[in-house]
């Protein structure tokens, strides 16, 4: 539950000066409305902008859809998920080109961490002098902690500052604030969108034991952050789904990247499994380029890219192909839920399927569960 007063000074604050619209603007951003950035395209009417909306499928005709609306709507501001701008390269489209988008200002990348070939592609395809952005927030607070801003400059992969008025930091595990390292991200102050409460939350203990439990009266959102020197933000992903191996931790962002620059693999996703004794089993799932095979050459590239653009820790136990890799609705990779099978829990209880995009896209992974002799069966992690 939100606060009506909070909520609205917070959208003013993101339309006004962070996304710089204004009389005349028009917003396009492609989301469902179960997603916060729903909320967020109607809140641009509040600077005076026209929105855009569209009930459809963003690839139908053809993979050019979107962009053919941005051009015939003549829209300023447009905005989607990186998966979307992974999509426009593997279709090796180049909306510059094609449609005129001489309107078009910026560009919002959201949803999940955005990496510095996804700035690429946006300033080599769509238009050299967009200004690209990223954000990162969350559904509960219908906002982004750290965001863009149109008076700072633009570095690849990186989100430009944290917001105004949230008091956003890096910490380690102990509390000590971290500088140019990765650390939980956390709020030592209230902001404006916060929310007020649960609801029907019986003295508040869910509301605190989500946010407040780990650092005492500090919002700790479960993301792990790393803020440099000038400001700029990385967001490697959701902490409770890091990799944790041996103790060392590893975003899950670090080796997408890596994997999905080979040509034979279009998608991934990878969870650390805890095993009795203190061990650990790390798998990565790989959806093939088409005619692709998963061949001891190919696992071999991998964990020489890994190795090299990462380090030794960073190569999985195993890969397997997979046919799909499952994804919710607003197009974040179901780590959580695909590590949640993998350690016993029942499909249905791990995942909500009518929030996934494609429903089916979990049955392998329920499927290899029971199966795989990888792992121990008996592994005390297992819920079941």
């Amino acid at each position: 539950m939100h606060s009506h007063v909070g909520m609205l000074t917070e959208h003013l604050k993101v339309m006004h000066f962070h996304l710089d619209l204004k009389p005349g603007s028009t917003m396009f951003f492609y989301t469902t409305t179960g997603w916060m950035m729903w909320n967020l395209v109607m809140s641009a009417l509040l600077t005076g902008s026209s929105v855009v909306l569209y009930d459809g499928n963003p690839v139908h005709p053809g993979v050019d859809r979107l962009w053919e609306l941005v051009s015939r709507t003549g829209t300023t501001f447009f905005g989607a998920s990186p998966t979307f701008v992974q999509l426009m390269a593997q279709a090796d489209l180049r909306p510059g080109e094609k449609f005129d988008l001489s309107r078009l200002e910026g560009m919002m990348v959201a949803g999940a961490p955005a990496t510095p070939e996804t700035f690429a592609w946006c300033y080599e395809n769509v238009k050299p002098d967009l200004w690209v952005t990223s954000q990162s927030g969350g559904t509960e607070i219908c906002s982004g902690f750290v965001g863009a801003s149109p008076t700072l400059p633009v570095y690849a992969g990186e989100i430009q500052a944290r917001s105004l008025g949230m008091d956003v930091h890096a910490w380690s595990d102990d509390g000590t604030e971290l500088f140019d390292e990765v650390g939980e991200l956390v709020v030592t102050r209230p902001f404006p969108s916060m929310p007020i409460r649960f609801w029907r939350d019986e003295g508040n203990k869910r509301y605190h034991d989500s946010y407040f439990a780990v650092y005492p009266g500090v919002w700790r959102h479960g993301d792990f952050i790393r803020v440099n020197e000038r400001g700029g933000c990385y967001i490697y992903g959701r902490s409770d789904a890091t990799l944790n191996r041996f103790g060392v931790r590893i975003g899950t962002a670090e080796i997408y990247r890596a994997v999905e620059r080979e040509p034979d693999i279009e998608d991934s996703l990878v969870v650390c499994l805890e095993l009795p004794g203190g061990g650990y089993f790390m798998p990565l799932f790989v959806r093939l380029s088409s005619g692709a095979e998963l061949t001891d050459e190919l696992r071999g590239r991998v964990v020489t890219r890994l190795r090299t653009d990462c380090s030794p820790r960073h190569v999985p136990d195993a890969m397997y192909a997979v046919p799909a890799i499952p994804y919710t609705l607003t197009g974040k990779k179901m780590e959580i839920p695909v590590r949640k099978i993998l350690l016993g829990w029942a499909p249905d209880e791990a995942a909500s399927r009518d929030a996934m995009a494609d429903p089916r896209s979990i049955d392998w992974f329920a499927e290899f569960a029971s199966t795989s002799e990888d792992y121990p069966r008996d592994s005390a992690a297992r819920r079941h």
